[in-house]
């Protein structure tokens, strides 16, 4: 298969070159030209050849006697498997679909143990709601609840195993003043069976994650040491298998689990993705926000060169992986300290902080804030006084003028009522006088619209107007 000659392939053409006197058919070209240089041995490759191979296989059976057909048969089939086996270098200990399994159902198990757990707190609350509140940790809940059962019993029950003097105090303490409800012991009896499914598959999830690590380990050794064991085995889940994930290119690995960020982000126009999976990696997670998608580039980059030595590479070891994170960290910190060298103003030396003088100053006490009152002069009081004063004066003037004047027009009007009544016949010159009088005095004209009559005034309104302007003065 790789091209040299075995022992005992060499032995059977010893014998044979001494008493052939034709060519060699060869079904491997490259074998026959190896035959060629070291033993003198001329080979011939060619259809005919073969086809010829092709008849001497189908009837294997009846040129090798004492061979039942059936056995033959097996044989054929283990021999298909091992060189296939041995094309592909195929090992048991390097098969990437466990490891697929293995990951689906620690996700599994995860959600299924959340959602248990959450259902026997609720549960249980109805009978001794505090206890919640006490103890944080789910399995810690679990295993309290399963040992003592009832709330009665806590006082009597010891739970050093579990929890410490203090939070064991506060639980009995918190049993004996309960607000809870009672329940029956049938009812008892399935939450403890609930607390025993909890308890047994949070087991079984620590021991499937020991397998997992064990696995990876064998299987990929560079990528469990760049981004993590948990990263590592959904990375290669999420492709299918080690193969497919090599045949990625580091952009992509980057990105692998946010297929819909970046479609979204193509769609609408805006910026893709910086990270996917690869986000949950300790060395994305150590890093700052501002640096975390120039870590995963760097880390993607990296992660890929692992990936494709793991699973094309003959060697097992894990030094290619560490000698990569070994830059990689030490990357960062490069980066992390830019940021304080900035600051500095130097570029060069780091930033240095000025030593810490505590400067006690001494307050003195403001009186101005005692008074709500708005704080003025004495010669300012006075001179608003004199105004206010001024402005009342001149305003009680106004008011008298005005009361002066109406009761002037009153006693005008009264007179020329007066005058009409007696006057029992008045001429066509006046009726005309007074229509427009009324006519004026109905259709008062308005401030927008002037007058474009030229009507002479009466002497009553010119006596009105010598009145007010003598008042006026």
């Amino acid at each position: 298969m790789e091209g040299k000659i075995n022992k005992q392939l060499k032995k059977v053409l010893k014998k044979i070159v001494k008493e052939a006197h034709e060519p060699l058919a060869v079904a491997d070209a490259k074998l026959g030209g190896v035959i060629k240089e070291k033993l003198n041995l001329s080979c011939i490759h060619s259809p005919v050849v073969n086809e010829l191979m092709r008849g001497i296989r189908s009837q294997m059976d009846g040129l090798i006697p004492g061979v039942e057909p059936r056995e033959m048969a097996a044989m054929c089939l283990g021999l298909a498997h091992s060189l296939s086996r041995y094309r592909l270098k195929f090992s048991a200990d390097k098969v990437d679909t466990m490891i697929v399994q293995a990951i689906s159902l620690l996700d599994d198990l995860d959600k299924e143990l959340n959602n248990y757990i959450m259902r026997c707190r609720e549960w249980y609350g109805w009978h001794f709601p505090e206890l919640g509140k006490i103890i944080s940790d789910n399995l810690t809940y679990c295993k309290c609840l399963q040992k003592v059962g009832d709330r009665k019993n806590y006082a009597s029950a010891s739970l050093s195993e579990f929890l410490s003097e203090e939070v064991e105090a506060e639980v009995k303490a918190a049993a004996e003043i309960s607000m809870g409800t009672e329940v029956s012991e049938e009812d008892i009896c399935n939450i403890l069976h609930l607390c025993t499914q909890v308890i047994e598959i949070s087991e079984y999830r620590t021991q499937l994650y020991e397998y997992l690590q064990n696995r990876m380990m064998a299987i990929a050794p560079n990528v469990t040491v760049m981004v993590g064991e948990l990263v590592g085995a959904r990375l290669i889940a999420h492709a299918g298998s080690l193969l497919n994930l090599a045949k990625h290119a580091a952009s992509t690995v980057q990105i692998l689990g946010a297929e819909k960020a970046l479609f979204r982000a193509l769609k609408s126009r805006r910026d893709t993705p910086k990270y996917g999976l690869i986000y949950h990696a300790s060395l994305v997670g150590q890093s700052s926000p501002k640096h975390k998608g120039k870590i995963s580039r760097m880390l993607a980059a990296k992660t890929v060169l692992a990936i494709r030595y793991d699973a094309f590479g003959e060697d097992s070891s894990s030094a290619m992986g560490i000698e990569n994170r070994a830059k990689l960290e030490a990357r960062l910190r490069i980066l992390e300290d830019r940021g304080i060298r900035k600051i500095s103003g130097t570029g060069k030396a780091l930033a240095k902080a000025e030593k810490y003088e505590h400067k006690s100053e001494v307050k003195t006490y403001d009186p101005s804030g005692d008074s709500t009152l708005p704080t003025c002069s004495k010669k300012r009081k006075i001179e608003e006084v004199d105004k206010e004063d001024e402005i009342t004066e001149k305003k009680a003037k106004k008011a008298k003028i005005k009361i002066k004047a109406e009761v002037e027009e009153e006693m005008e009007e009264e007179e020329a009522e007066e005058e009409q009544v007696v006057e029992e016949e008045p001429t066509v010159k006046k009726k005309k006088k007074k229509d427009k009088k009324k006519h004026i005095k109905e259709e008062p004209l308005s401030e927008e619209e002037p007058c474009t009559s030229t009507a002479v005034p009466s002497p009553e309104k010119k006596k009105k107007k010598k009145k007010k302007k003598d008042a006026e003065d």
